[in-house]
């Protein structure tokens, strides 16, 4: 049975994702801060991490960028709760590597799906430790890129549209693929985000970046 941590200081909020997930057969656990998960993530790292973003003391994408940072709990599942209103928040999560995004006010179906099908994903991802190509290394392990030996530093969201061109060498990847694999399934951001990783993407890998080829109209490839 899968466990499952609620970082979220408002009572009511708390209660209705607490009592969905446990309806659904998940084991929960309660966080009002994030002082709080960071204490408990000493001893136990979850399946999923629901994450608010308003937070007392230290906001939910602070947060997320520590739980990022450490290579114990970098790879942990995240579904960020924000305002309906907080268009910025959800692109700087996602880019900050949020796996998926929710919005208050939200049906407790909405979320359990939500829940389940990253929970899919990330269970489902057979995953090798290195993926290279021609002088590109991508180091899962480490979450790290290295072009010709010498490492490259990208963000978050950079690494895992890198890791994914790279996995599908020679296939020509639509946007929506990419928007769907990197971003998470139902994104509602607009392509051009891909296309700005691409450049910035092209940019950090120097020469490497040429591998990169734009398919007019499609999508990208490496090749």
């Amino acid at each position: 049975m899968a466990t499952i941590y609620i970082v979220e200081d408002d009572v009511n909020i708390r209660e209705i994702e607490r009592y969905a997930l446990k309806n659904s057969g998940y084991q929960v656990e309660e966080f009002e801060c994030g002082a709080d998960l960071f204490k408990r993530l000493e001893s136990k790292v979850p399946a999923l991490i629901l994450l608010d973003i308003m937070l007392p003391n230290e906001d939910g994408l602070d947060i997320l960028t520590k739980i990022r940072a450490d290579k114990n709990t970098a790879k942990v599942p995240i579904i960020m709760v924000t305002a309906k209103t907080s268009e910025l928040d959800k692109v700087k999560g996602l880019d900050l590597g949020a796996d998926d995004y929710i919005s208050k006010p939200f049906g407790v179906m909405e979320l359990i799906s939500r829940v389940k099908a990253l929970l899919r994903r990330t269970t489902n991802a057979q995953e090798e430790s290195q993926i290279a190509y021609e002088n590109i290394l991508v180091d899962n392990d480490k979450h790290a890129v290295y072009v010709d030996g010498k490492l490259c530093e990208l963000t978050y969201k950079e690494f895992e549209l890198l890791k994914y061109l790279v996995i599908n060498k020679g296939i020509v990847l639509s946007r929506d693929k990419i928007m769907n694999q990197v971003w998470g399934f139902d994104y509602e951001g607009e392509s051009r985000t891909v296309d700005m990783h691409i450049k910035t993407l092209r940019q950090k890998l120097g020469e490497a970046g040429s591998h990169i080829k734009t398919v007019r109209n499609v999508g990208y490839m490496v090749e």
